[in-house]
């Protein structure tokens, strides 16, 4: 190619490259959140979008999140009537029952962060798993926080490079919400029970 043909070709490309950011081809701006939702619609999209990698890794990431769990609370080990009594983290990490228990939890959590579009399936979701808690004897509903910490490492390690500064502020923000929405069927089944 001679330099005249590059210069044209570096014309046309640079009109390509302008004409999808001169109105009628870029993207409309994002809709609206539901003001129920702590998010703004870029940090939905983002979160929804990081997501992604760690639903593909979800029983890694739960075992690893419940194992971070018992190291900083081992008093909440009590509450799991299948494997309670496993005090090793070698044992916890070879243990097929918290793998199921950590692998449903995760499962709930990927519910909910997949119907952040729609408040009104997150919101009776959650409150739903919030108010089987009821069930666990011991169980209160301030341990519901004590999961925070050990999701946002176990998300980090599993994004990894992807985990940045802005992508922690979000999560920070959505397991906040998630564990507000837990608290408050918790709270509103627990009150409806009293009444009956």
């Amino acid at each position: 190619m001679n330099t005249s043909s590059n210069i044209v070709m570096g014309c046309e490309l640079t009109k390509l490259a302008t004409s999808n950011t001169n109105g009628k081809d870029s993207p409309p701006p994002p809709a609206a959140t539901d003001p129920r939702l702590p998010l703004t619609a870029r940090q939905k999209f983002t979160i929804v979008a990081s997501w992604k990698a760690v639903a593909r890794a979800m029983e890694p990431t739960g075992v690893y999140m419940f194992i971070k769990l018992f190291e900083d609370n081992e008093e909440l080990l009590g509450l799991f009537t299948k494997f309670g009594d496993i005090k090793t983290k070698q044992l916890q990490v070879e243990s097929m029952e918290l793998t199921e228990h950590a692998t449903k939890v995760m499962e709930t959590l990927d519910e909910g962060i997949k119907t952040l579009d729609d408040m009104d399936a997150f919101l009776p979701y959650l409150h739903q798993v919030g108010a089987s808690h009821l069930k666990i004897p011991g169980f209160k509903k301030q341990y519901f926080w004590k999961i925070e910490t050990p999701f946002l490492e176990a998300v980090r390690r599993t994004l990894d490079d992807r985990y940045t500064d802005n992508v922690e502020s979000i999560y920070k923000l959505t397991i906040k919400f998630i564990i507000e929405t837990l608290i408050d069927g918790y709270d509103k089944a627990q009150s409806s029970n009293s009444k009956s």
